[in-house]
């Protein structure tokens, strides 16, 4: 289980998706969150999986336990 920190985008591709925009720049497309908002900043808790072939080959895909707001 990792912990990343970031912010919330969401990608209009293919009928949209959250992404999470890492503190060190990294792309990860956040599976499975709840509650998040576009431009949110959070610490999500989750599996990094390997990048596989689908719609969404955008970012690393994570699956999140948790996405909480620090603030």
């Amino acid at each position: 289980m990792e912990k990343i920190h970031g912010t919330v985008r969401h990608n209009d591709l293919e009928g949209g998706f959250f992404e999470l925009v890492a503190d060190d720049g990294t792309v990860y497309r956040l599976d499975g969150a709840r509650g998040v908002r576009a431009g949110q900043q959070v610490t999500v808790t989750g599996e990094v999986e390997a990048p596989g072939f689908g719609i969404h080959m955008t970012s690393t895909p994570v699956l999140v336990v948790s996405a909480i707001d620090p603030g």
